[in-house]
């Protein structure tokens, strides 16, 4: 497996986290039309827009749905369509910045008729601000910008800020799963979670931390590490302790 927790200046405990932002860019290529007609007529029925300091309950949206699941980054969109597709009695928040991925999502809720997703489309933290205690069943990050260049270090959404924030919205026992072709991205994040009190690692069999996740979709970032022949991935799962 080759995993190393390697110490790092940027661990919890080593120095103060200030809130940033986790992203770079938030469009790319001009949309199609298809997606500007989505922009204008779906998204603002799926949007969950935030006023200062507002306490957000998603039960209010999602009102008597078993579960509440949230993904952080969902690029294309590819799983959180799935599985919301798959489990109608759950009820699914998507959060993304970039224009191309949420305009895909666009399109697969329109074409899918997917109606048990809301769509966050600011930096996560600022949503994890604002949800209530305790309201959140599962988290999903997958293949997050791993940020390799140290100096960049600070922007890889797994911090002590950030694990601290989840272990507030998530409920006693909830699971974070996080999934990452890039050695360095997991063993970073192994040593965050390994630090934190509130989390432990979900183990399983050796080398069960290569296998997808139960009912995986495969993303098309994971596709592309396949192509450019990052044949190895890691999923870990991670629970809150409470």
């Amino acid at each position: 497996m080759g995993l190393l927790l390697k110490a790092d200046n940027n661990l919890p405990g080593k120095k103060k986290y200030a809130e940033r932002a986790f992203f770079g860019r938030k469009s790319g290529k001009r949309m199609l039309k298809g997606q500007q007609i989505l922009f204008t007529q779906l998204l603002p029925s799926l949007e969950i827009k935030l006023t200062k300091d507002q306490q957000f309950d998603p039960q209010e949206i999602f009102q008597n749905k078993q579960k509440i699941i949230l993904e952080i980054g969902y690029g294309g969109g590819e799983h959180i369509a799935k599985k919301a597709k798959q489990y109608q009695n759950y009820g699914f928040i998507g959060c993304e910045v970039f224009s191309g991925g949420i305009g895909k999502l666009l399109k697969l809720i329109d074409r899918e008729k997917i109606n048990n997703i809301a769509l966050f489309n600011d930096d996560a933290l600022k949503l994890l601000n604002a949800l209530k205690e305790n309201s959140i069943d599962e988290i999903y990050l997958l293949y997050p910008d791993p940020w390799p260049k140290k100096k960049h270090h600070k922007r890889r959404f797994i911090s002590k800020l950030t694990l601290e924030k989840m272990a507030k919205v998530l409920k006693k026992g909830a699971k974070f799963y996080f999934a990452t072709d890039i050695e360095d991205y997991a063993n970073w994040t192994l040593a965050h979670i390994l630090q934190h009190k509130d989390f432990s690692l979900n183990l399983g069999p050796p080398a069960s931390w290569h296998q997808p996740f139960s009912d995986w979709v495969e993303t098309r970032y994971e596709q592309k590490a396949r192509r450019e022949k990052r044949l190895k991935s890691f999923y870990f799962t991670f629970i809150y302790k409470g």
